[in-house]
């Protein structure tokens, strides 16, 4: 739930179709060999629901338990392995379900427990595993151990969350600022005291100090995984503890888009003790062989290396959210961020947009080829080493629809950050399902506005064109999940100095695959020497591409028509 836009910024001060041969695979692509050792997380595609935007089952405009489930058949079809559903838990909606009043339970708005058992055996069928969001570093203010922790100084909860003294003028206790602006603390004059809350004031920190408070939530993993999800994304897990002295953070040039000073956050961010939580936490999804998803933001190829833990202990897939910092078409920066996720050692995670950010259609879109483009940041992210993570709607064009008047706004957010910042509702907008007024999301009147690329930018019109975004993203995943090399090869840079075409090899054993991505809007000749990779006199296959037509079966001289996706099957 961390702002992507500030903590880029704050990163920045710190640091200063055609689709050509898919319809008839090989038989070997369709019975692929596994890589030894590999988990089920590995070769899987994750698919990121904002459950009030998915499908309202019930039309009352918000998105539910139900609607998912009635998109379980799509899913499947379009090659998605498990859901990531961000928070559904019993909650007052002031960060829409990161405030959570209950862990053990379901909102009323998206369902009941019952309902969630029933998603889970109705994904089973499909193949599909569910990850629940773990709001891990805080609860609601209305959650039951926040009640009883601010009744008393004494009460049997005080300690599982952070209460200090304020300095002297009834000062906070220290500088610190809420990721949602202004003070980080806010004071309770039922005890006199000040607690501390990272995010909004509805949302206080819980104390990783406290072994009961660690007991608790680990028991709370474990109620989810005997009803069957298969892991959790782990929310905020870089802010779990601060500093027990209370220092003040260095503060930075300029303001943020709340308004507040830029900070440096060396005393309530990513402490070295975070990590022994999360070895711990592991141990315990170990028992159930699932799987831990992070949300980790890191400055450095060292940071997010920690984040897998010295002997693979930690996180197995923190997602490398610099990834995303590189927010414009360039293949000499992708190239060098590939690198430094390869340079872990762990296996990675990717990703191109998510509930926090503005949708990658719009960010890396240039105004004329956006469709192109998207199909090109599709075929670099789904055919790299690691683990994707999709966001909804990325399959199918979506464009952020941001708010015009603050009185529209929704997200917390936006509405403290207006008119700089106007949150974070223009990526969280309505699944668009057809072209109908409410784009088949809702027989009521949807929680957000739908836009009005809707009617052409949908599931039901892309699903009929053969050149649409949508069947792109479906032969990717094809590709994905039949090809060995593309699954479970090693990545290989090549063409290293050329600052148009992101260019590498997946192999694996004695299959290959190059892929080569036009990153620039002219027309790109290149050719490939593999000697050095075993290939002596290679051959290639084009199995997909955007090019209008597709090169022979040589690779010394290839046409990349602008923003031009090319991969192939190489022999010797």
């Amino acid at each position: 739930m961390r702002d992507f836009a500030k903590l880029r910024s704050l990163v920045l001060l710190a640091v200063a179709v055609s689709l050509v041969g898919c319809s008839s695979f090989s038989q070997a692509q369709k019975t692929p060999g596994s890589a030894d050792g590999q988990h089920w997380w590995q070769s899987a595609v994750f698919y990121e629901v904002y459950p009030r935007s998915f499908a309202d089952g019930n039309g009352d405009g918000i998105g539910d338990l139900k609607g998912i489930e009635s998109k379980l058949d799509y899913l499947e079809q379009l090659g998605v392995d498990a859901i990531w559903i961000t928070p559904c838990y019993p909650s007052p909606q002031v960060d829409f379900g990161y405030d959570v009043s209950d862990y053990e339970n379901i909102d009323p708005t998206y369902g009941t427990l019952a309902d969630f058992d029933r998603l889970v055996e109705a994904a089973k069928k499909h193949h599909i595993r569910i990850i629940m969001d773990f709001v891990i570093n805080h609860t609601s203010d209305r959650h039951p151990w926040f009640l009883d922790s601010k009744s008393s100084r004494t009460s049997a909860h005080r300690d599982w969350y952070i209460w200090r003294d304020g300095r002297a003028n009834r000062q906070p206790p220290n500088n610190w600022i809420s990721g949602f602006g202004g003070s980080a603390w806010k004071f309770d004059p039922s005890t006199g005291q000040y607690y501390y809350h990272y995010f909004a004031t509805a949302q206080p920190d819980l104390n990783w100090r406290n072994p009961a408070v660690e007991n608790a939530m680990f028991d709370v993993t474990r109620f989810w995984y005997k009803h069957g999800v298969s892991g959790f994304r782990l929310d905020a897990v870089d802010l779990l503890l601060e500093d027990p002295k209370l220092h003040d953070n260095p503060i930075l040039p300029g303001k943020d888009e709340m308004g507040s000073p830029n900070m440096l956050n060396k005393y309530n961010d990513k402490l070295p003790e975070n990590h022994q939580v999360l070895r711990r936490l592991r141990s315990v999804a170990d028992e159930s062989d699932a799987v831990l998803v992070g949300e980790t933001y890191t400055d450095s190829a060292s940071e997010l290396k920690e984040y897998y833990g010295a002997h693979n202990d930690e996180i197995q897939l923190p997602m490398d959210f610099m990834f995303c910092t590189v927010d414009k078409l360039s293949a000499p920066a992708f190239r060098k961020q590939i690198a430094l996720a390869e340079s872990t050692g762990g296996w990675p995670t990717y990703v191109i947009g998510n509930h926090d950010m503005s949708r990658s259609y719009v960010r890396y879109g240039d105004g004329k080829h956006n469709d192109q483009i998207a199909k090109l940041m599709a075929a670099m992210y789904l055919t790299l080493r690691g683990t994707p993570i999709m966001y909804y709607g990325e399959e199918i064009g979506m464009e952020n629809n941001d708010p015009t008047r603050k009185e529209d706004v929704k997200d917390p957010m936006g509405i403290t950050g207006w008119p700089k910042y106007k949150g974070r509702d223009g990526e969280r907008t309505p699944m668009q399902w057809n072209g109908s007024a409410n784009a088949g999301f809702t027989t009521g009147k949807p929680w957000l506005p739908v836009p009005s690329s809707a009617k052409e930018k949908n599931v039901e019109s892309e699903w009929k064109d053969p050149n649409s975004i949508l069947q792109f993203y479906r032969q990717l995943l094809m590709l994905h999940h039949r090809n060995v090399a593309l699954r479970d090869g090693d990545y290989v840079a090549l063409n290293q100095d050329d600052p148009n075409v992101l260019a590498y090899l997946r192999q694996y054993k004695k299959d290959a695959v190059l892929v080569a991505l036009n990153m620039s809007g002219t027309a790109q000749q290149v050719s490939f020497n593999l000697s050095a990779e075993g290939f002596t006199s290679p051959k290639a296959s084009t199995i997909l591409t955007t090019l209008k037509h597709a090169p022979g079966d040589r690779i010394d001289q290839i046409a990349l028509e602008p923003f031009a996706v090319y991969i192939a099957q190489v022999s010797p």
